[in-house]
């Protein structure tokens, strides 16, 4: 069989067709394959938070947000600390041993369930359906608590009630103590979220 010869006019048209095609192609593919990359909104939730708690007072809190979640930084009283050691017979995980690494880090695991001891950093939000319990300071008999109240949180939801350093208490809902989230103090009046290894 003899071979026909190919139209050298086809063949360059061939060829032209065919790296515009593959030039189309990746003009397409890139935005698309950028559309897997994470935005910049994205990166920005993720990243650690810095916190300047040189104006917190005793008795006070403030709220940040990592991750989409606030984040609590509560400054204790000398009575709220004190006050500590005698709920734990009134706590369901009083040393937070239940899932400690889900819920508490190991500089966390103590009876602040904090670095320093006046300083409690939480996540606020109930381990039980994820809503946000509600500041209950002050101590004392109030609606929803009980007569020797200390102070703590109360989730309005369900009733679960957490102390001064988000212990939850016995026969409640919510099955486990607040999050403690990663942070470390960067000075003393500075606080970093998200991160807790020195680089």
């Amino acid at each position: 069989m003899s071979e026909t010869p190919v139209d050298s006019s086809k063949r360059t048209w061939i060829i032209t067709s065919a790296c515009a095609g593959a030039v189309g192609g990746v003009a397409v593919a890139v935005p698309f394959v950028s559309t897997f990359q994470p935005s910049e909104k994205a990166k920005a939730a993720g990243a650690a938070v810095e916190v300047d708690i040189s104006a917190l007072n005793p008795g006070e809190k403030i709220t940040v947000e990592w991750r989409g979640k606030p984040v609590w930084i509560i400054k204790r009283t000398k009575e709220q600390l004190a006050d500590l050691p005698s709920l734990d017979s009134q706590l369901a995980d009083p040393q937070s041993l239940r899932k400690p690494d889900e819920f508490t880090p190991p500089y966390a695991r103590n009876e602040w369930r904090s670095i320093k001891p006046e300083v409690l950093v939480c996540v606020g939000i109930c381990t039980h359906l994820g809503c946000s319990p509600s500041d209950k300071f002050v101590a004392g008999p109030q609606p929803s608590l009980p007569a020797d109240w200390k102070g703590g949180f109360l989730c309005p939801c369900h009733g679960s009630t957490f102390d001064m350093a988000g212990r939850v208490f016995k026969n409640k809902p919510a099955p486990d103590n607040l999050e403690v989230p990663p942070h470390m103090y960067l000075s003393e009046t500075k606080l970093l979220i998200g991160e807790d290894k020195k680089a």
